[in-house]
């Protein structure tokens, strides 16, 4: 329930009644993460809930946890997604799906299998010495849960940020969120905002946002100079954020990339 689509909601807590409304038309089980004002079967992760992941290791690139429900308990969940954001939704999903009668067991094996959605977290390359991903995210929090789950991952090396912000009222409206959340990689390439439906806001751009991310390793890319931009920085993990044309550019990158290192999907 973070603020976003302001333009729309124009006040935060107007976004906020919206999902109550929505919540109260549920006609069967809800099913809410905990710390929400919403009522329900809760799920949290390393916390009392309904439902309760716990026991969180990293082994060989994957999550492995257990989790409790209301009646029993499963151990040792595997699921390949990076982010404890994304064990929350596999946490999610497992609810529903247990509410609905689907056998622990079952709901293990395809938790295991789970691949994931395209432009979430989604590896464009990765190899031993350089790592490509792509990601939609275009929300502070959603950019924040990237970095998080990069530093799980690869807790040692450097990391580059790509990031094309996404409509000019969302920069204006959350610009020091974003400049907090774009800070936490060791170097941040910004491109021009993706206006999408929008007209420019006076005072609202891509240079204003770069001049409140508090990092010294932050520079303004253009799109045909990107590729350059990335080649010459020594970071081995390098992410591309945004829910603009980024995700098609990625395409090109990645075939550029692959192309002069000859790297490996």
């Amino acid at each position: 329930m973070d603020a976003d689509h302001l333009d729309i909601y124009k006040e935060a807590s107007a976004l906020e009644e919206s999902f109550v409304a929505f919540s109260q038309q549920v006609s069967e089980t809800l099913i809410v993460a905990k710390g929400l004002p919403l009522k329900g079967l809760t799920y949290a992760v390393n916390e009392t809930a309904d439902y309760m992941a716990f026991n969180l290791k990293i082994e060989s690139g994957k999550y492995i946890f257990d989790v409790k429900t209301p009646v029993s308990e499963i151990k040792n969940i595997e699921f390949h997604l990076p982010g404890k954001h994304n064990v929350m939704n596999a946490l999610a999903a497992l609810a529903m799906a247990d509410s609905y009668g689907i056998s622990l067991e079952e709901i293990k094996q395809r938790l295991a299998t789970f691949k994931g959605v395209k432009r979430r977290f989604t590896y464009k390359i990765k190899t031993n010495d350089f790592v490509l991903i792509d990601d939609y995210a275009h929300h502070p929090t959603e950019i924040s849960a990237v970095q998080n789950a990069i530093r799980e991952m690869y807790p040692t090396e450097k990391v580059l940020v790509v990031f094309q912000p996404h409509l000019f009222s969302r920069t204006q409206d959350f610009a020091d969120d974003f400049a907090s959340a774009l800070a936490a990689f060791d170097e941040i390439l910004l491109l021009d905002i993706y206006p999408a439906r929008e007209l420019p806001i006076p005072g609202v751009n891509a240079e204003w946002l770069l001049s409140k991310i508090n990092n010294p390793h932050k520079k303004m890319s253009q799109k045909s100079l990107l590729l350059q931009d990335i080649k010459q920085s020594s970071a081995k993990v390098v992410a591309m954020l945004g829910a603009g044309d980024i995700g098609v550019m990625i395409t090109e990158i990645t075939s550029q990339l692959l192309k002069k290192n000859q790297h490996e999907i």
